[in-house]
């Protein structure tokens, strides 16, 4: 049972549901905002959600055998230790359950046309793994934006349905807190992702994929890195000074826990080379993923 674990990266899948219920149980329910899903309505938007996404990690195990075998030799599962046919039977068992509960759950808040998040999602994630992984940075965004897309998804399906004249401020505020949050996921995941390009460089060499740093050099790839890693420090900073700054507690969390752990990777990714240096900043950008999104739960104690 373990190893199926492994093939749908289950922490990551728990980590996608506890931002999802973050954000109604968080966000929504201390602010009283108008909401249309009760606990059983958002628990199956997590469950499409999740199958969706767990369908995407088998098929990037699927597609990624021959980089794996240089890259991760001992977390190989496809042919190790689960065979392709029953990779490719849960992969569409996965889809498909995916897909029916975000036609269920579009249909239960009257916006059918919403169920094409999920079919777009999925066709993006087979597209990305089957023909993309070759195309530079455009799997790269893909994964990014679907990461960044999962609170903003949250308020589409419970805030947008009961928004009226009379609650439409409120509602838009919410909103788009949201969005930020989304944004800061991006950037965070976008940067990861060409990280674990320099960490794998010489598995995704032999499988033939383009990345930026097969196409730039690591050296080159580690400035345009540091670079990058400013805009989500330039984005905390200005919600501080915009947002928090009469709060030190919530100063001293984003300084802490985002702000800091980001000087630390842009410092480090400068002069990085060898592949444990690029894991340990792999993880470290991780980190401050999680403690950005699970601040959506404290922004009740900053904000009310």
């Amino acid at each position: 049972m373990l190893k199926y674990f492994k093939l749908v990266r289950a922490g990551n899948l728990l980590f996608i549901a506890l931002t999802m219920y973050l954000v109604k149980y968080g966000l929504f329910h201390p602010f009283q905002v108008p909401i249309t899903l009760n606990f059983l309505g958002i628990t199956l938007l997590v469950l499409a959600v999740i199958f969706v996404a767990a369908a995407g990690y088998i098929i990037n195990d699927l597609y990624d055998v021959k980089a794996d075998q240089t890259n991760r030799p001992d977390r190989t599962l496809v042919k190790n230790q689960i065979s392709e046919k029953t990779a490719y039977n849960l992969f569409f068992i996965f889809n498909i359950l995916g897909v029916l509960l975000g036609f269920y759950m579009s249909n239960l808040i009257g916006r059918p046309g919403f169920t094409a998040f999920f079919i777009l999602g999925s066709a993006a994630l087979y597209i990305y793994n089957s023909q993309l992984q070759q195309t530079l940075l455009v799997g790269n965004f893909i994964v990014s934006l679907i990461i960044g897309l999962v609170p903003v998804g949250v308020g589409l399906y419970d805030l947008l349905p009961v928004i009226t004249p009379e609650n439409q401020a409120t509602q838009s505020t919410i909103f788009s807190i949201l969005v930020d949050y989304g944004i800061f996921a991006f950037l965070i995941n976008f940067i990861r992702e060409i990280v674990k390009d320099q960490e794998d460089v010489d598995g995704d060499y032999n499988a033939g994929y383009q990345t930026l740093s097969l196409n730039l050099g690591k050296d080159r790839v580690n400035k345009i890195l540091a670079v990058l890693s400013v805009l989500p420090i330039a984005f905390l900073i200005y919600y501080i000074y915009e947002y928090l700054f009469d709060t030190i507690a919530a100063v001293m969390y984003v300084l802490l826990l985002l702000v800091g752990p980001l000087l630390y990777f842009a410092i480090n990714i400068w002069n990085a080379d060898k592949k444990k240096e690029y894991t340990r900043l792999s993880k470290l950008l991780k980190i401050v993923m999680f403690f950005g999104l699970i601040s959506i739960g404290l922004l009740q104690f900053i904000l009310i």
